[in-house]
């Protein structure tokens, strides 16, 4: 099982600052994501700052989240 992302920052250019459960920060870009129906409303920077971390995934509302393995998997070492 991957380590769970416990803190989320919002960057300018649609990138999260993500820290994992283990220590690990990484970057995830979220740019892909943003012409998938369901992650079409992030691209409203006003949303798009509203993320958070609960310990077990990164989400924005109950209709938008990331799953943590694919948070973990696709994010940059920084």
């Amino acid at each position: 099982m991957n380590p769970r992302p416990i803190k989320a920052e919002p960057l300018n250019d649609y990138t999260l600052r993500i820290t994992f459960k283990n220590g690990e920060v990484g970057l995830f870009d979220v740019k892909p994501l943003l012409d998938i129906p369901m992650y079409q409303p992030l691209k409203n920077k006003g949303l798009f700052s509203l993320v958070k971390a609960d310990g077990m995934c990164v989400y924005w509302n109950e209709d938008i989240d990331i799953c943590p393995d694919t948070l973990y998997s696709e994010s940059v070492p920084m």
